[in-house]
């Protein structure tokens, strides 16, 4: 009991937990006593939003993609429900599952081609796919009732009896809304939760460590169909019609500025956001005639003021009053031996051009397990493009990349990095808004598979394996010698400690090769000799390194062997000495004459 206790009290300690826990009483209770039978179907309504809006988290909020179609689910879950049960007097028990399937099933036949759009042109689909179902639900008359919808839609019936209005539906409205938003947190609490987080900042930092970002943008879009279809037939027993109106773009533009204002990543968020803006007109009634200006003014105070969503700007508030203090990190555990295979790069012939210009002109190169490879040459010479070949961000116009006996080319780059290729970026990927362990740990997911549906779906297993994972993030950052910083957000880290978290979390795919990208920016000489130290055990216990580098005096005192590229080919090969000599390199790179010391 006393552990019980304890637990209860931690959790509501924790954050905005109690406040909330606070908040969810008062509505229960504002329901209770809202007497009037418009005020308690105003709550239903509002209730009908916030699961509509907690479908519209998934890919908004948690996968960061701007979709136009949660009112079309609306609307198909509203109009699969009213046709079944006003045409052929279907119940709630028949009904409600297929409202939930049927927008599943627009969802899944449909991202096939809108999922592979970015930005507003994944918008702009998803938005034309409402239009032509608005104009079907108009114009089949027979079926939908066209313009003027239909009526008669029965009540909901459970167990042989059929649901009063008023208290009794709201009830059972706001125990559904409680189901899906306690589904939502368990899915996003974990494994999956980083990862959204991961695609949502960065998508290039995604692919790197291994996650398949399409699979899960393609898994929120469904579960926003599923929400959204739920919330149409439940709207559909409370008002008892259905017409044309819940497809329409203002039902959209209702859930996309209630996410906003609440919080778009945020369950609590979606529910006070819904609660909000349905009762603020009515709030506002008594301005008179202009209580639409004054509703379109209170939505653009809110969301100046809390560009985060309300339940964002609660949080960051109370971090300012009462700042958290960094949890303890995980003891550090070591990583399973990687599955024995000949962990060889070889680069054959590669070749890649943009606009009629050879960026990469056909480059063979190979590295052995062990070997530590420079890469060097001018700017623009091709060598940030060679990585990205390599690693699967560019489609090569020729030529082959082989990891032992695989072939590479063609393969997504998350299946890349899966396969035993990790990399770090020029500029640095270093997810900001995460702590250091937890984007190391995200990388070690994506490895484990534990990102797999069924897995999420066991919390128990879930917490155990994000522990592990999280265990194995601090090994690595261990190896790098930034483990002090484990428990900092990546925003407050200087600029040379996040270059080596992110090679941390390049490592905690066990790749067989590491690409690095100017690994010792920002670092000062200690650094970068303690730098060069650790990769050099790291090359010690079999991993090959390719390292793309400018500074020379750090370079050649790590590699066996260096590369240099000069307008897409190899220029010259040889020992760090022999490069230093090389009458071609000291004149299109090292900058120094033939016959004059480098």
């Amino acid at each position: 009991m006393k552990r019980l206790r304890d637990r209860v009290t931690a959790w509501l300690g924790d954050g905005l937990n109690a406040p909330l826990l606070l908040g969810a009483f008062a509505l229960a209770a504002y329901s209770l006593l809202a007497g009037s039978s418009y005020s308690l179907r105003l709550m239903s309504v509002a209730g009908v939003y916030a699961l509509l809006t907690l479908g519209y988290q998934f890919i908004f909020g948690q996968a960061g993609a701007l979709s136009l179609a949660q009112g079309t689910f609306f609307g198909c879950g509203a109009y699969v429900t009213g046709i079944l049960g006003s045409q052929l007097g279907w119940g709630f028990s028949a009904t409600f599952p297929l409202s939930l399937l049927a927008p599943v099933l627009l969802a899944g036949l449909v991202a096939a081609p809108v999922l592979r759009l970015e930005s507003h042109y994944f918008a702009l689909a998803t938005l034309g796919i409402g239009q032509v179902m608005l104009l079907i639900a108009v114009h089949w008359q027979v079926v939908t009732g066209g313009a003027n919808g239909l009526a008669g839609i029965p009540g909901i019936v459970l167990f042989g009896a059929t649901l009063p209005r008023g208290l009794p539906l709201l009830a059972t409205i706001w125990g559904i809304v409680a189901f899906a938003a306690l589904f939502a947190r368990l899915l996003t609490c974990g494994a999956w939760g980083l990862a959204f987080t991961v695609v949502r900042e960065d998508p290039l930092a995604a692919a790197a460590s291994g996650i398949d970002a399409a699979a899960l943008r393609f898994a929120a879009f469904l579960l926003s169909a599923l929400y959204a279809g739920a919330a149409g037939a439940l709207y559909v027993h409370t008002i008892l019609v259905v017409s044309p109106e819940v497809l329409e773009f203002p039902v959209m533009v209702a859930v996309l500025t209630m996410a906003v204002i609440g919080g778009r990543a945020r369950i609590a968020g979606a529910i006070l956001g819904a609660v909000l803006l349905v009762h603020l007109p009515e709030w506002l009634r008594f301005v008179g005639g202009t209580y639409l200006v004054a509703y379109g003014g209170a939505l653009l105070f809110f969301i100046v003021l809390a560009p985060d969503g309300l339940v964002g700007a609660a949080e960051l508030l109370l971090a300012r009053l009462r700042p958290a203090r960094p949890g303890v990190p995980p003891a550090a555990i070591a990583l399973p031996p990687r599955v024995a295979c000949a962990p060889v790069l070889a680069i054959d012939d590669l070749a890649k051009s943009f606009g009629g210009i050879a960026a990469v002109a056909g480059v063979s190169l190979s590295i052995a397990p062990g070997e530590i490879v420079g890469l060097i040459g001018p700017n623009g010479s091709g060598k940030t493009t060679l990585v990205n070949l390599v690693t699967g961000l560019y489609r090569p116009d020729r030529g082959a990349v082989r990891l032992g006996e695989r072939a590479l080319a063609g393969l997504p780059p998350a299946a890349i990095a899966r396969a035993g290729i990790g990399r770090t970026f020029q500029n640095g990927n270093s997810l900001e808004a995460m702590s250091a362990l937890d984007s190391v740990a995200t990388a070690r997911l994506a490895v484990g598979a534990a990102l797999a549906f069924r897995r999420v779906l066991r919390p128990v297993a879930s917490r155990r394996t994000l522990a592990l994972a999280r265990g194995e993030a601090m090994h690595c950052l261990e190896l790098l010698g930034v483990a002090a910083v484990a428990m900092q957000r990546c925003r407050a880290l200087p600029y040379g400690t996040r270059r080596r978290v992110e090679i941390a979390r390049a490592l905690a795919l066990q790749p067989a090769v590491l690409l690095l990208d100017e690994p010792a920016a920002g670092l000062d000489g200690a650094e970068q000799d303690d730098l060069a130290r650790r990769l050099g055990e790291l090359a010690q216990g079999g991993i090959a390194i390719l390292v793309i580098e400018h500074n020379m005096d750090f370079l050649m005192g790590l590699a066996q062997r260096i590369v240099c590229l000069d307008r897409g080919r190899v220029l010259a090969v040889g020992t760090p000495a022999a490069i230093r000599r090389d009458p071609d390199v000291l004149t299109a790179y090292l900058g120094a004459a033939p016959g004059q010391p480098a």
